[in-house]
């Protein structure tokens, strides 16, 4: 992808509390982070992401799949949702729900995802428990651009975590999340600042 004038539009996919969303919300204050969040669209009422999003007079909506008659209309008003923001990128920051063809079509090579393991390695719903059980050393969290696969797009950056002996799924969980909260806050600054490329598995920052 090519540079975009900043400010770069960001909308959020959010499912939950929204703390990752609340970091980069924050970096946004300053000007020089080159980006806003102009809108959040969630799966589900009631959650965090939405009351971050009024607090700081962000415009958000809801978009439930209970609302629809299948996946298949709940992927086009999820795309359409997204569409009526012109977003420069699309971030999925604890979006629990695999992204369709209506929203890959508009925005592919402009969508960010988080995962809690360093991909390829855990991919999927349980990355962390897998690397525990595992035995892994270390571990950490990968910021991606999402394709049509569960945790297969390129990979955009990565942090390490290491593994404690004494660590369960939740205490390494919780670290994990410290450190992809500062990923995907570097990462998606740098993106709207120096704009990126994509060439086949290999997605490079900058030019």
């Amino acid at each position: 992808m090519t540079n975009r004038h900043a400010p770069a539009r960001l909308v959020v996919l959010a499912s939950g509390a929204g703390s990752t969303m609340s970091a980069v919300l924050d970096a946004t204050a300053d000007a020089a982070y080159g980006a806003a969040i102009v809108a959040v669209i969630t799966d589900k009422a009631g959650v965090g992401a939405l009351d971050i999003a009024a607090d700081a007079g962000i415009p958000s909506a809801v978009v439930s799949p209970r609302d629809f008659a299948d996946r298949a209309a709940w992927d086009l008003a999820l795309a359409d949702a997204i569409a009526a923001h012109e977003p420069d990128l699309v971030l999925c920051l604890g979006f629990m729900r695999i992204i369709g063809a209506p929203t890959l079509d508009r925005w592919g090579g402009r969508l960010v995802n988080t995962h809690p393991a360093l991909l390829p390695s855990f991919p999927g719903a349980h990355g962390v428990r897998d690397a525990l059980a595992h035995g892994v050393r270390v571990t950490g969290c990968t910021v991606m651009l999402v394709d049509a696969g569960v945790d297969t797009g390129p990979i955009l950056a990565q942090a390490t975590v290491e593994v404690w002996d004494d660590d369960t799924e939740s205490s390494l969980h919780e670290r994990i999340k410290i450190a992809e909260r500062a990923l995907v806050t570097e990462t998606v600054g740098r993106m709207a600042r120096e704009g990126w490329t994509v060439d086949g598995r290999r997605a490079r920052i900058g030019a």
